[in-house]
């Protein structure tokens, strides 16, 4: 008399309120935090953009150094910085790899620390060498502002001093016009300096955020209960 009815399923059901259903988790209920919203945006994700960027000046990098090639084939490879270029196109498609393997701040599979960690050493090294580059490109750009040339043979001999007569010179081999050194090649010079400066801020990006990725996003959680109620917080 007075006594609750217990159903068949095992269930309570107490003054008419519907039975507790617990709640199936998602990836948040496997003890780790949810994927960031930040992501949704494709062609904005990390590192997509900054890699397609990498690819594009490298490629414009190294093309221009083979445009200066063609001028003298003399011209020493610190001259002609296609190495940089080629350098910096294998950085990217070391990007466009981390991108297809799902990139996430916190590593989940071996594959993806070794592809992050590869990314963040090839952007420093990409960073340096294109600092490298813009010292030798500013270097020899400020060379052939003072160049006096003079056209020997089949050859443009060039001097910083006329005047002098142990003054060093400079010997372009295959240029007949001497306008080339201090004209087309002196602008070459000048587009070499401001690819490589935007390829250095581009590897200096991607460093940035890889660092603050993984050094700089901690995840708090709070448990209640049991582990498939989480509450996870960035800070």
């Amino acid at each position: 008399m007075g006594e609750g009815k217990k159903g068949s399923g095992g269930g309570e059901k107490i003054g008419g309120a519907p039975p507790i259903q617990e709640k199936k988790g998602g990836k948040a209920d496997e003890g780790g935090p949810a994927p960031e919203d930040a992501h949704k945006c494709c062609g904005c994700r990390f590192p997509l953009l900054i890699a397609l960027l990498q690819l594009l000046l490298g490629v414009a990098i190294t093309a221009v150094a083979f445009l200066m090639v063609t001028i003298s084939p003399s011209l020493l490879a610190r001259e002609t910085p296609h190495w940089a270029g080629i350098i910096l196109c294998v950085v990217s498609l070391l990007g466009f790899l981390l991108y297809c393997i799902t990139y996430v701040p916190d590593e989940r599979t071996s594959m993806q620390f070794i592809a992050k960690l590869l990314y963040f050493i090839l952007c420093t090294v990409g960073l340096v060498l294109s600092v490298l580059v813009m010292a030798f490109s500013g270097h020899h750009y400020a060379q052939t502002n003072g160049f006096s040339c003079l056209e020997v043979g089949d050859d443009c001999v060039c001097t910083l001093d006329p005047h002098d007569p142990i003054a060093r010179t400079f010997t372009y081999a295959g240029v007949s016009d001497c306008g080339e050194v201090t004209g087309t090649l002196k602008l070459y010079f000048l587009l070499q300096i401001a690819l490589n400066l935007t390829q250095a801020l581009v590897c200096a990006l991607g460093a940035f955020v890889m660092w603050k990725h993984r050094y700089q996003v901690f995840f708090v959680g709070l448990q209640m209960g049991s582990p498939s109620f989480q509450h996870w917080q960035k800070v």
